[in-house]
């Protein structure tokens, strides 16, 4: 790190850059079709009924707008998702064990802080979700990554490293379509999971940024069917709108009022103004079904066309799995090392993240992620293309 003109904490020479927030400069080069961030499709943003709630209650109640608010977020909000986590949970929730958050980005950063010192074990998926790896980092923890397939986490192989002493304090998945690779975590594993956490000791964060937008499959129950040790993370973000950042977190008894002084110390309260106004968008269920699966045909179509492109394009030369929702999928190209193919890939005008960026340690070469959320099927279909061309420039064609 840099010398400064006053010092640095210690804890920032663990601050890492996000490798796609720092592809994002590539992306918007002219010209270049971005398969690499996992942007929501701004074209099914609820733009319209946004607004005019928004008019609606800066007209009728500019004060619940406008004002502080309370820490634990919007009552009418935390009703809502108290009453979705009670069906994923297929038991009970409160609305008093929710706890609105700045994104479940700051979920995460709120429970490091109250949970990890340095040198404590967190366990998280490998690979995982980038932001996770570098919201973590800053609170300097040994890293147990577990090895993901298309099951989810591989909690056999979890079991195996605590029967062997490992004692981690927290353990971090994405349960549904997970992120990068799009999968699930099954039942049978989800209930394991559980009873590991029962057993050990150690706290399970699950988060399901994508679990709404589901094509394929039937819904799976969350890990805190089978235990209390466990904190569900949820966002806004995939099924309405990113810019409003709100998302959230249903916390045990015990965790609330030490994550509640948390959030006081970092922003007093989540936006007033997006809470009031989520609340307002979401509580007319005939609206919210009919926008859901409006996404879910989307991107549906979408991945179909990225997956049937990708065959068409480069053939056995590239393997992958169809998600059954989310907004990714995870390939891998054997023999290539994709972080040296970006840059052909770029030239040729099509960007992806190298799968390297999704491990906390050393990842595998040849995997990459794509994203199909903000394409339409032509544009997905030129960017395999173009990422053939970027191979064959490269001297691997596929077959």
């Amino acid at each position: 790190m840099e010398a400064t003109p006053v010092p640095l904490a210690a804890r920032a020479a663990h601050l890492r850059s996000s490798a796609i927030r720092d592809l994002l400069a590539l992306t918007q080069r002219p010209g270049v079709i971005s398969l690499a961030g996992g942007l929501p499709a701004p074209d099914a943003f609820p733009v319209e009924r946004i607004a005019a709630v928004t008019a609606r209650l800066l007209r009728s109640a500019p004060e619940a707008l406008l004002q502080y608010s309370t820490t634990e977020g919007h009552p009418g909000l935390r009703a809502w998702i108290a009453e979705r986590a009670t069906t994923q949970r297929a038991r009970p929730v409160g609305a008093d064990d929710v706890l609105v958050t700045h994104g479940s980005q700051q979920a995460l950063d709120l429970l490091a802080k109250v949970l990890v010192d340095p040198g404590a074990t967190v366990a998280i998926d490998e690979p995982g979700y980038v932001g996770a790896i570098q919201a973590l980092s800053l609170f300097e923890p040994d890293f147990l990554p577990v090895p993901v397939d298309r099951d989810g986490m591989r909690v056999d192989v979890l079991a195996e490293r605590l029967e062997a002493g490992a004692r981690p304090r927290l353990l971090y998945t994405v349960v549904n379509f997970q992120n990068p690779t799009g999968a699930t975590m099954s039942q049978a594993r989800r209930a394991r999971l559980a009873q590991l956490a029962e057993h050990y000791g150690f706290l399970v964060v699950e988060d399901d940024p994508y679990g709404a937008l589901r094509f394929a499959g039937e819904p799976v129950a969350s890990v805190a069917r089978w235990s209390d040790l466990v904190v569900s993370l949820g966002t806004f973000s995939k099924l309405v709108a990113p810019g409003l950042r709100i998302g959230w977190m249903v916390v045990p008894a015990w965790l609330r009022p030490v994550l509640v002084r948390a959030k006081q110390g970092a922003d007093l309260h989540t936006s007033s103004w997006g809470q009031a106004v989520l609340a307002e968008v979401v509580a007319e269920r005939a609206w919210l079904a009919d926008h859901t699966e409006a996404l879910v045909r989307l991107y549906g179509t979408r991945m179909r066309a990225l997956a049937d492109a990708l065959t068409g394009e480069l053939g056995e030369g590239v393997g992958f799995e169809r998600p059954d929702g989310g907004m990714f999928l995870w390939a891998r190209i054997p023999g290539v090392d994709t972080t040296a193919l970006l840059a052909a890939a770029v030239e040729r005008g099509v960007a992806f993240v190298p799968g390297a960026a999704f491990f906390a340690g050393p990842g595998d070469p040849g995997a990459l992620r794509l994203s199909y959320s903000v394409a339409t099927p032509e544009t997905l279909h030129e960017g395999a293309r173009r990422l053939a061309r970027a191979l064959a420039d490269r001297g691997t064609s596929p077959p």
